[in-house]
């Protein structure tokens, strides 16, 4: 629509002809927001705005190229990584990036998140810790597993969402974001260092390793409530 705009097209109808896909739904919305006086000078902005665009996108085009080429030998590793929920294929490539492939450089899972800026900062006095911030760590990396923890807190039936609305029911989504940003970058740990495929623990890890403090906080409620409970399990009833 812009650049038939650019070329001299006034006419909206035509200009809302161009809207394809589900856009097209909308025409009668597009032919009144199109309504209105494009001048020379304005078609000028236009045409440069459009080309700058242009320029942009052929620019993204070859570093994405000359990206894929440089990563060619890590395809297995970055298939491992993408494999785990929140992680897409950009994120793999950018923890890649900023860690290589030789995990051994890290002592340990803990040195690594450390490293990431992670972990909590050393606030300690007279023998108590408080809560403080994280550490600074790697910026690149530390906002590219936080994505990856927000991502992974929309999907569904996975460990990690099942993990971020435990933790953020009593400690807030910001927390909860940065413990499951830890927790992936444990997983990653774990992936390069075995060179393991990554397995979901599953959304009902948690209940399954809480079962008995769950029944128990759930009859207790119950009682609460003035209800006589009695449980008894599906081999007892058959």
């Amino acid at each position: 629509m812009l650049a038939d705009q650019v070329a001299g097209e006034g006419d909206v109808t035509v200009l809302a002809e161009c809207a394809s896909g589900r856009k097209r739904s909308k025409i009668p919305e597009l032919q009144w927001a199109l309504e209105g006086t494009v001048g020379p000078h304005q078609r000028i902005l236009l045409a440069r705005q459009l080309a700058h665009i242009d320029y942009l996108d052929e620019a993204i085009a070859g570093l994405c190229a000359e990206l894929a080429r440089r990563l060619a030998p890590l395809e297995a590793a970055i298939v491992r990584l993408n494999a785990v929920a929140g992680i897409g294929r950009a994120t793999a490539e950018v923890i890649l990036a900023e860690i290589g492939t030789d995990i051994g450089r890290f002592p340990s899972v803990g040195h690594l998140a450390s490293w990431c800026g992670l972990v909590p900062g050393c606030n300690e006095s007279a023998g108590t810790r408080k809560t403080t911030r994280t550490r600074k760590g790697s910026p690149w990396l530390r906002v590219a597993l936080v994505e990856a923890a927000k991502g992974a807190s929309r999907t569904k039936d996975s460990y990690l969402s099942a993990q971020y609305r435990r933790i953020a029911a009593h400690r807030g989504t910001k927390g909860a974001v940065v413990a499951v940003a830890h927790s992936i970058i444990e997983i990653v740990y774990h992936l390069l260092s075995t060179g393991q495929l990554y397995q979901d623990l599953g959304v009902t890890y948690f209940d399954e390793r809480d079962r008995r403090a769950i029944q128990r906080r759930l009859v207790q409620r119950l009682e609460r409530l003035g209800f006589d409970v009695s449980l008894t399990t599906e081999e007892e009833v058959a």
